[in-house]
């Protein structure tokens, strides 16, 4: 694919600008180890390096089209653009570059600290049992129709955002969901995409090691909404106390949802049990095989952006009734000798609180509740003693261990959470380094009846030490060990 360098700037404004514009461009790159001759190497100032830093390096290598923030001394033959924002100008031109995809779909992205997943996932499923050819960016994978493609980011980089939307439309896509980080939002790589829709699910304690403060992730969050057009909806959860700040400078058209505040789009939870929930939405009784409060959000946010979508009411409810749990959403399971086990993401304090308190709410309170819970390294610290904390007093037994310790010490990393558990917590608080050793213990300990709670890692298939990804399933871990105990 070929485009010309002048018509992939449309909507950029330079401040300075030298050399050719009129020649091809094979492909936008922001790494410098993939510029050279043919593509446009554009120098982004990232959360550890520096692009600029490398501009003279890529020149050597035959790059002769530069986007820059800062005017820099280029040889005579090289194309130099100056802009204000080199992260928003690559967001437009990637998005030039493929036709400008999001304008030829009607893209749908949904932000928020916990359900964007399971959400964006309903949706797909929905659209598709619905008859729509429809895509999906989610955190587990991305579809383009029925063919999966590996995820490696929440929200993509914006050349393979733009590449990955291309590839909808090419194949006829009329819908997509997407997951949209506060990551990609401060980093741009939302930039120049036409959203039909916007919802918010929630906000709570996560990503501090990036945002720093709270007040900023919540000011990440409200400036997608900030930047959609007037033609879109804006659909915000207004349980959550920061709901309707995402909304309070949005062009687009406003609309609520909620369990407990009146609002546009309204669930009743009537029957909440292991083999799933019983809803009222909108007047209307729906039998879902999704668990727990936080799914019957997850399940009004679908249908909520299904009907701003046009789409028909009982036959939304219809399908949304026998769609299955997302891969890592509390995912459960029942070994031969009566103990169950929940697999879950539930990587933040407001996740695994959710989570045990759906447990509470099902349980008989005759069995023994046991949560295996970490912490990821080099992520926020401040959550570490507040997650145990949380487990201890919403669990009868608790096996603080290792999740994806990254360039930390794993110990380290369970003496900081082992900080918040309490001493009337001290008897029933285990810490086990040993992820897999961790899982083996609980099934061991556990009876007939007991609740196994595998928090932190859900879908992922792997445990991330010192840069290397070692195989490791969260629920073939258990299966098996299940399964030895079963002979």
């Amino acid at each position: 694919m070929k485009r010309q360098l002048k018509n992939i700037l449309t909507g950029i404004h330079p401040i300075h600008a030298q050399g050719n514009l009129d020649v091809s461009v094979n492909e936008i790159v922001f790494d410098s180890r993939q510029a050279k001759l043919g593509n446009v190497f554009v120098a982004i100032e990232g959360f550890a390096n520096d692009g600029h830093d490398y501009i003279a390096s890529v020149i050597e290598n035959g790059c002769e089209i530069i986007v820059s923030q800062k005017i820099v001394p280029v040889l005579e033959h090289v194309t130099l653009l100056v802009v204000e924002d080199t992260s928003e100008a690559l967001g437009i031109m990637a998005s030039n570059f493929y036709n400008n995809p999001s304008q030829q779909l009607a893209l749908v992205g949904i932000t928020g600290t916990n359900g964007k997943t399971t959400t964006v996932t309903l949706l797909h499923n929905l659209f598709t049992q619905l008859g729509h050819k429809t895509g999906l960016i989610s955190t587990v994978v991305n579809k383009v129709g029925t063919l999966e493609i590996p995820s490696t980011h929440t929200t993509p980089n914006p050349v393979e955002l733009n590449k990955l939307l291309s590839e909808m439309v090419e194949n006829q896509c009329e819908y997509c969901f997407m997951e949209v980080s506060s990551h990609a939002i401060v980093q741009k790589r939302i930039a120049g995409l036409k959203f039909e829709g916007a919802a918010f699910s929630n906000i709570t304690h996560d990503h501090l090691d990036y945002h720093k403060t709270f007040k900023a992730y919540i000011g990440a969050k409200k400036a997608f909404f900030d930047q959609l057009d007037k033609d879109a909806f804006a659909l915000t959860n207004v349980d959550d106390k920061n709901g309707n700040v995402m909304l309070q400078n949005t062009k687009a058209t406003k609309y609520s949802y909620a369990l407990k505040t009146p609002a546009d789009f309204k669930a009743k939870v009537i029957e909440n049990l292991f083999s799933g929930l019983v809803l009222n939405i909108d007047g209307t009784e729906l039998w879902s095989r999704l668990i727990g409060d936080f799914n019957a959000y997850n399940l009004l946010l679908a249908y909520g952006i299904s009907q701003l979508l046009q789409q028909d009411k009982l036959e939304v409810l219809s399908v949304l009734s026998n769609l299955e749990s997302v891969e890592g959403r509390f995912q459960y399971m029942r070994s031969d000798s009566g103990i169950i086990a929940i697999v879950d993401y539930a990587h933040t304090p407001d996740a695994l609180e959710n989570v045990l308190k759906t447990i509470a709410n099902i349980r008989t309170k005759n069995e023994t509740v046991f949560t295996i819970t970490g912490c990821g390294g080099d992520r926020d610290k401040a959550k570490r003693p507040i997650m145990a904390k949380i487990a201890c007093e919403l669990s009868d037994k608790v096996i603080i261990t290792s999740d994806n310790p990254r360039t930390e010490n794993p110990s380290t990393i369970i003496e900081e959470m082992m900080a918040g558990v309490e001493g009337q917590h001290f008897n029933k608080t285990l810490s086990i380094e040993d992820r897999a050793q961790a899982i083996k213990t609980a099934c061991v300990m556990a009876e007939k009846g007991d609740i196994i709670l595998i928090a932190g890692k859900g879908h992922e298939k792997y445990q991330d030490i010192n840069g290397v990804k070692h195989d490791f399933d969260d629920l073939k871990t258990v299966t098996e060990t299940f399964l030895k105990l079963n002979k």
